[in-house]
């Protein structure tokens, strides 16, 4: 059932592609991952 549904979701996008539209700038995106980093690297695993 998923390969089929995401064999039509493919079919659909094909016959109707669309631009994808960032929401958020460059600078937004880094400043969010490295806010993560800084994150992930401080949690003693």
């Amino acid at each position: 059932a998923l390969e089929r549904d995401i064999r039509a979701w493919l079919a659909d996008w094909n016959e109707h592609p669309r631009p994808f539209v960032w929401t958020k700038t460059a600078d937004e995106i880094l400043d969010k991952v490295a806010a993560y980093c800084r994150r992930i690297s401080d949690s003693g695993h």
